[in-house]
């Protein structure tokens, strides 16, 4: 497929029907900024013939009616786009508040967590509440948003074998990311906690966090965990 690059931008065309656009190959808060930029101006601007927008940690996919646009024309309105960028600006992110309870059978490998980098639990828990985490991105199932970064001294690999099945709404962290588990699913990340947070409303079809969202995690007892559950059923 063809590639071309302008500005530190590279554009590649994925099919005859999508391009990518590549802001940087590492996940960089840059290449983050730029995609969260780049979809909020096509939210405020369609274009006309663009049916789908897919965002990642550092591109964005767009896929196109191919009668409109050719790859080469689809580039140029984009590095228009682009060019907004000092203008657009981000705005203020949006911030959400998700509770937690810690351990136990809410977060199974907490202690293992702790063990591996000899922390205590209160210590771990205040680590990973005390970060205001970023959305990076959202996929594998509707509402997984995958958040960093991480304090240093909570990375820590998956598991080594996955689990058939995560309950749902389960806290993990799995490198230096964080995440919460929407749908019980199959999963590798290690669980350290659990929300009464629905994070996906299917009803609407949307999820709660959105990527360019900030996060933090607010510790909470098993007693608050039962009296939230039931809102968010």
């Amino acid at each position: 497929m063809a590639t071309s690059a302008v500005n530190g931008v590279r554009f590649q065309a994925a099919s005859d029907q999508s391009l990518l656009v590549y802001f940087d190959e590492p996940i960089t808060l840059q290449a983050h900024e730029r995609v969260v930029s780049l979809l909020r101006l096509l939210v405020r601007r369609p274009i006309e013939g663009v049916r789908n927008v897919h965002p990642a940690y550092c591109s964005v996919l767009l896929k196109f009616d191919a009668l409109r646009w050719t790859h080469a024309e689809l580039e140029a309105v984009l590095l228009e786009y682009l060019g907004r960028f000092e203008n657009g600006g981000l705005g203020e992110p949006r911030e959400v508040e998700i509770p937690v309870c810690y351990g136990g059978d809410f977060g199974p490998d907490l202690i293992d967590v702790c063990a591996i980098h000899g922390l205590s639990l209160a210590r771990a828990i205040e680590l990973h509440s005390s970060v205001t985490y970023r959305v990076y991105f959202l996929g594998f199932v509707p509402g997984f948003a995958y958040l960093g970064e991480l304090p240093a001294e909570l990375v820590t690999p998956r598991l080594a074998t996955p689990r058939r099945s995560v309950p749902p709404r389960s806290v993990g962290i799995a490198e230096n990311q964080t995440a919460v588990y929407p749908f019980a699913t199959p999963g590798g990340w290690r669980l350290i906690g659990r929300t009464p947070m629905a994070m996906f409303r299917p009803e609407e079809g949307s999820s709660v966090l959105s990527i360019g969202d900030r996060v933090r995690f607010a510790a909470i007892s098993p007693e608050r965990f039962a009296k939230l559950e039931p809102a968010w059923r």
